[in-house]
């Protein structure tokens, strides 16, 4: 369908909002690419975990420009030796005017050991530069993808002054054709670890997430605990524990197939902090996961967002992370959600059963 754009002469301010092109153009870019096998030490990106941000291309008197302040996480998986692993790299700012020197990240490996510490050296060689210079590209295919959407072709300008600007905004810019995937080394196999299972005899299918017809967003959170996986994961369903950190009572479902039990059972709705939060169990994974539906009741009815947490735990540490990939949440929420999480779950289970320490 030929496109349609009502401004004279490019001359008035038109703006475009690309994070749904730039959600599927970062899975594309950077899933599968990966360090390739050094001494057995291997590690590649499994998934783009979470998105958060702002993207959008604009356009004024000809000059089209590029406006993006993202924030990164995506899943790591690969080995050291027979030893698998999976992890995590997150980046807290990629923008539209970061120098490719600029960009930070925080390596971080689940059930983390010595050895398996190993790696961090090797992803920081070989793995890091390609992030930088795949996110130096994201900026320029996103001009070339979408910034005529907003623009009149340049035979219907007259303008000489919009008509410069307009052919200037793609100087430089050439679309990226370049190879996602580094080979591995010929017989060398990647042992990294299947995707997680879940229990069948503990498990509920996981129901459609309602939205309303709002956009959501995903965010991707990394608490640690100075305790084993089992007892974190209990003081997230344990009845008397959910009392003693919420410093509230649980208010339960009349229909709940826990009711009489100490531990919330799969199915079992609750409220708390006087009815602010409600909740369902949706999934439970002795140990080693977690899934739980969960609003606020400030938000419209129907709307709710799935917390999926995997509990990993290090012995040799001492230490549990949560991997908590939190789908569903509407647009402008997601800081309001993460500052709950932290303020009124992680904090105080680590103040109430010293589980770590608070910064």
């Amino acid at each position: 369908m030929e496109r349609t754009v009502v401004n004279p002469n490019n001359w008035h301010w038109v703006d475009k909002n690309c994070i749904s092109w730039a959600r599927n153009y970062l899975q594309t870019q950077l899933v599968d690419l990966n360090t390739g096998d050094h001494g057995g030490k291997y590690a590649e990106i499994k998934s783009v975990s979470s998105i958060e941000g702002d993207c959008e291309v604009n356009q004024r008197k000809g000059k089209v420009i590029s406006l993006f302040d993202l924030k990164i996480t995506m899943l790591t998986q690969g080995h050291v030796d027979d030893e698998p692993f999976e992890g995590s790299i997150m980046v807290p700012e990629v923008a539209f005017d970061s120098e490719i020197e600029d960009y930070q990240f925080d390596i971080s490996i689940y059930k983390e050991t010595s050895k398996l510490n190993d790696v961090k050296p090797i992803i920081r060689e070989f793995l890091l530069p390609q992030l930088r210079e795949r996110f130096q590209q994201f900026g320029k295919d996103l001009l070339l993808e979408h910034g005529n959407d907003i623009q009149v072709p340049k035979e219907q300008v007259k303008s000489e002054f919009t008509k410069a600007n307009q052919q200037n905004s793609f100087v430089g810019a050439e679309k990226s054709n370049v190879n996602v995937n580094v080979e591995k080394k010929v017989g060398v196999k990647s042992n990294a670890p299947p995707a997680a299972t879940t229990n069948s005899n503990n498990k509920k299918s996981i129901p459609v997430v309602s939205t309303s017809g709002g956009n959501t967003v995903t965010i991707h959170l990394e608490p640690s605990f100075n305790v084993s996986a089992f007892e974190i994961f209990n003081t997230f369903i344990d009845k008397e524990r959910i009392l003693m950190w919420s410093r509230s009572p649980i208010k339960e479902g009349e229909g709940n197939k826990g009711n009489g039990s100490p531990y919330l059972m799969v199915g079992d709705t609750f409220e708390l902090f006087n009815g602010n939060i409600e909740s369902e169990l949706v999934e439970s994974k002795l140990g080693s996961k977690l899934v739980i539906k969960w609003r606020l009741k400030s938000w419209r009815q129907n709307l709710w967002s799935l917390m999926d947490m995997e509990f990993h735990e290090s012995k040799e540490y001492h230490e549990t992370k949560i991997q908590l990939t939190w789908s569903g949440i509407p647009v402008g929420e997601e800081d309001r959600v993460r500052a709950n999480f932290e303020n009124y779950y992680v904090k105080p289970i680590k103040l109430t059963f010293g589980f770590g320490v608070v910064l």
